[in-house]
């Protein structure tokens, strides 16, 4: 018998209230160790494709499964949310207390660790990502670029088996983008990325899907890139000839 896939999607619909054509229309998808790029235009329903994994919105019809178990109740996804962590697009969204350190070990400590162990996984995951020293820092006084690393060590320092990003890249300055892939690349996890940004996801993913009336669809080119010309219909997967 196969081993269940980490997460699975099946026949998942979705429609905004008052809107009578489905948002997300039965779509069926899994992950277990891939790398995964999610692309499509503005208001297509990539965020809500998250919260819906996420359990923060309740999908219309269909199934989340996690380890090949349906999560069925608020209890179930209180638990997914253990495996998961989420990226919001917007970091002063993630971070609520007052320094680093006490926002990076909230997670642990609502896991169950101890003050000691909690603060000892903080500080490496901090010094893994390269924040050495922020332990003390004041959150809401830090650059949009760094509010984005400690908005990942939270998710991180809780040990997730899978990584859920929204928009990672956006605003960030060129070396803080270049970090955000090398950690990216480095950490041994799956991961969804959503992002505008295909050179970004061309360095992190290795596969690419888009969201297209309501279906999610994967993309078969064999070489994704963005460059410094406009197509008609936006941002989309393409090949050139040659």
């Amino acid at each position: 018998m196969s081993k269940a896939p980490l997460l699975e999607l099946r026949n998942i619909s979705y429609s905004h209230p008052g809107h009578s054509a489905p948002l997300l229309d039965s779509i069926s998808f899994h992950i277990d160790t891939d790398r995964i790029g999610l692309i499509g235009p503005n208001g297509c329903g990539k965020t809500t494709f998250f919260e819906i994994i996420m359990g923060l919105l309740k999908a219309e019809t269909g199934e989340i499964l996690l380890d090949g178990t349906v999560m069925e109740n608020e209890k179930d996804f209180r638990s997914l949310r253990r495996k998961l962590g989420f990226l919001f697009q917007n970091s002063d969204d993630q971070l609520f207390s007052p320094t680093v350190l006490e926002d990076v070990a909230f997670g642990p400590l609502n896991l169950g660790m101890t003050p000691d162990s909690a603060r000892e996984v903080s500080i490496k995951t901090l010094e893994h990502l390269g924040l050495f020293g922020f332990e003390d820092r004041i959150t809401h006084k830090l650059s949009g670029g760094e509010k984005k690393l400690v908005a990942l060590a939270t998710i991180l320092s809780m040990e997730p088996k899978l990584l859920l990003l929204d928009e990672p890249s956006n605003n960030l300055d060129p070396a803080t983008r270049e970090r955000l892939i090398e950690i990216l690349r480095n950490q041994d996890l799956a991961h969804i990325i959503i992002s505008h940004d295909l050179d970004f996801l061309a360095s992190t993913c290795s596969r690419l899907y888009t969201l297209h009336d309501g279906k999610l669809i994967r993309c078969e080119e064999k070489q994704i890139h963005s460059h410094e010309h406009i197509h008609p219909y936006g941002e989309h997967p393409h090949q050139h000839g040659t």
